[in-house]
């Protein structure tokens, strides 16, 4: 009976040994979970501005009103530099009724984790296309 418990007695530091292992893969998924998420609602963001701006020119909008509508539907961190209207087809001299009219944002997302900006490419650019036709 005394050896078995100096055998046990030994393994006092065992969870503590093994916590230091399991405990940067934890976090590790942990930051890898707020980066996902913070990329994909910014994606989210500027899906839903590039159809706001697609639907106001689809109903005749002019192409600041269009641009400002999708600033104001973006509220996203740093939108006056980082969000760019890349596409904005046909010119609205061209819009005639029954004509697709395309719209597309794009966003860089900065990642604040070091290790995962040194993964993968910093800052990830985001692009969203909306398309309808012209009423």
């Amino acid at each position: 009976m005394i050896w078995i418990r100096k055998l046990f007695g030994r393994q006092k530091g065992q969870t503590l040994v093994e916590l230091a292992l399991v405990l940067p893969i934890i976090i590790l998924i942990l930051f890898g979970i707020l980066e996902f998420g913070r990329i994909f609602h910014s994606y989210i963001v500027i899906t839903n501005a590039a159809r706001e701006g697609v639907r106001l020119g689809a109903v005749g909008k002019q192409d600041e009103e269009i641009i400002s509508r999708i600033r104001e539907a973006a509220p996203l961190y740093e939108a006056d530099s980082r969000l760019q209207v890349t596409r904005l087809e046909p010119n609205e001299s061209a819009r005639t009724s029954g004509l697709p009219l395309t719209v597309e944002v794009t966003y860089d997302v900065e990642l604040v984790t070091p290790l995962f900006s040194s993964v993968l490419p910093n800052p990830v650019t985001l692009k969203s296309k909306a398309v309808m036709r012209v009423e």
